[in-house]
């Protein structure tokens, strides 16, 4: 299936909804999501860029929306983007851009913007490592996050050094595919 077809026979943000519930919530990989989730400060935002720069744009627009916010409202931005950087490589080199507009709106310490794709590829993992999916989103998602909200979440766990390791062994026992049945995805973009 391409991309263009996925997207026609899918809905992004329901499906990064069920990702988020299932997969990052439902198996605990990240144990500061649940608290935000469930306040409903969490954002999702369907990208309809076609381009890095159109992308690049709206990411700048959210990080504003984000910085002007109260915390209370909104904590954090999911911004779906399935028509631009598909392909992990591009994906990856645009995460320079995502800096580089953080810098430019002088929001270096405040905002930060982490990073999931479909083909998720840590540096030396092998392209079907388990651990990888750690960072596996049904779509390329931009993940806007508040400095604040990280120190305050991480000072409050006992050892976050523990939640990598955690997740690899969580991911280890599930699988891959028992991962693509959680989804209830048989048509994932393969991982290469």
């Amino acid at each position: 299936m391409n991309d263009a077809s996925l997207t026609a026979t899918h809905d992004p943000i329901a499906e990064t909804r069920k990702w988020l519930e299932q997969i990052v919530i439902g198996l605990n990989l990240c144990p500061f999501a649940k608290a935000v989730y469930v306040k409903d400060q969490v954002r999702f935002v369907l990208s309809d860029a076609t381009t890095p720069e159109a992308l690049v744009e709206e990411l700048a627009e959210e990080l504003i929306l984000l910085r002007d916010t109260p915390a209370e409202q909104i904590d954090t931005t999911l911004i779906v983007h399935p028509e631009v950087l598909t392909d992990f490589l591009d994906y990856n080199d645009f995460l320079d851009n995502a800096d580089a507009a953080i810098e430019a709106l002088d929001l270096q310490g405040i905002l930060q913007v982490a990073s999931f794709h479909p083909q998720y590829q840590f540096a030396g993992a092998a392209p079907d490592d388990v651990s990888n999916y750690t960072n596996r989103a049904p779509y390329p998602t931009l993940h806007l996050l508040r400095e604040d909200s990280v120190e305050r979440a991480v000072a409050a766990f006992p050892d976050p050094d523990v939640i990598v390791e955690r997740n690899i062994e969580t991911l280890d026992k599930l699988g891959i595919e028992g991962w693509t049945r959680l989804l209830g995805r048989n048509d994932m973009p393969p991982c290469h």
